[in-house]
């Protein structure tokens, strides 16, 4: 690894003891103050204008040179609990800039305040204005990290029990599938994650699912859902992630249903790795970017 990502990777794991006892608050913070900073790397690159709903704030991020017609329907991560406008708009504003797309950022209300569905439902809202405003499903891209991406997932299965059109494609980097927590991966990696633990997934997930719900609820672990019919997903995920299951078993399942699904997994990287803009993350750029534009 190149030596900045060596030094990312010890600052993480000097933070990870410090994971589980950090507030709501706290992570909302942090993570907002990393969505400015990806944002700024790119502010001269694309341009923004906002879209108010009665629920949820929204954005368009939009590339300077469009080099593609269509739209990314962006959903940050953020366990269902942290991650606002700002932080949407931060790997927003990198996907606009290396697609060459426009996209368009939904900032989902979160939870606990707003447990399940309220993210699906906002989800579905933001879908549906794109429908809307002009682009059949054909031309909508769903691209999200996380917990955003089992969203995107959770998502589709809405859109087709609703008679919607699906989405041209998915881009699920890291994606939280299985709020169940059940893969293997979860104890195998538990020693050389630098970034999660199970217990901080274990907390988010009693902030997002109900008293009395079923975790396994497809609308929640999209992993458990029926995926017959689902356009082709490209996923990304680090090999030393606890999560790491959660992107092999959709890859699967995904497959088992008759859809494409193309899976890369990054040896030693840690979640979300591509949000850091670690060199180790260029090609993954670029196979979004080249994917982005072969599916729209």
């Amino acid at each position: 690894m190149a030596f900045t990502t060596k030094l990312l990777r010890m600052q993480l794991e000097v933070f990870k003891p410090f994971i589980n006892g950090a507030t709501i608050e706290m992570a909302r913070s942090s993570q907002d103050k990393l969505g400015k900073l990806m944002a700024r790397t790119q502010q001269s690159h694309v341009e923004a204008e906002a879209v108010s709903f009665d629920n949820f704030a929204a954005e368009w991020v939009r590339p300077k040179k469009q080099e593609a017609p269509g739209v990314i329907l962006y959903l940050h991560g953020g366990g269902y609990v942290a991650g606002d406008l700002e932080y949407a708009k931060g790997f927003g504003s990198i996907l606009a800039a290396k697609t060459g797309v426009q996209v368009f950022c939904a900032a989902y209300r979160l939870a606990p305040e707003h447990p399940y569905p309220a993210a699906v439902d906002d989800a579905e809202e933001a879908y549906r204005y794109l429908l809307d405003a002009g682009y059949p499903g054909s031309q909508i891209v769903l691209a999200g990290e996380s917990a955003g991406g089992g969203l995107l997932y959770a998502l589709a299965l809405r859109l087709r029990r609703r008679g919607l059109s699906l989405p041209a494609g998915f881009v699920a980097i890291s994606p939280w599938t299985d709020l169940t927590m059940s893969g293997a991966s979860y104890a195998d990696n538990q020693k050389i994650d630098p970034s999660m633990t199970r217990e901080r997934l274990a907390f988010f997930a009693e902030q997002y699912v109900p008293a009395g719900q079923d975790a396994r609820t497809p609308e929640i672990s999209p992993l458990f859902g029926d995926l017959t019919g689902f356009p082709p997903s490209i996923l990304f995920v680090g090999g030393d992630e606890v999560m790491l299951d959660d992107a092999r078993g959709m890859a699967d399942r995904l497959r088992a249903a008759g859809c494409r699904a193309e899976l890369h997994v990054s040896p030693g990287m840690w979640h979300a790795y591509i949000l850091y803009g670690v060199r180790e993350a260029q090609p993954d750029e670029a196979r979004i970017a080249e994917f982005v534009r072969e599916v729209l």
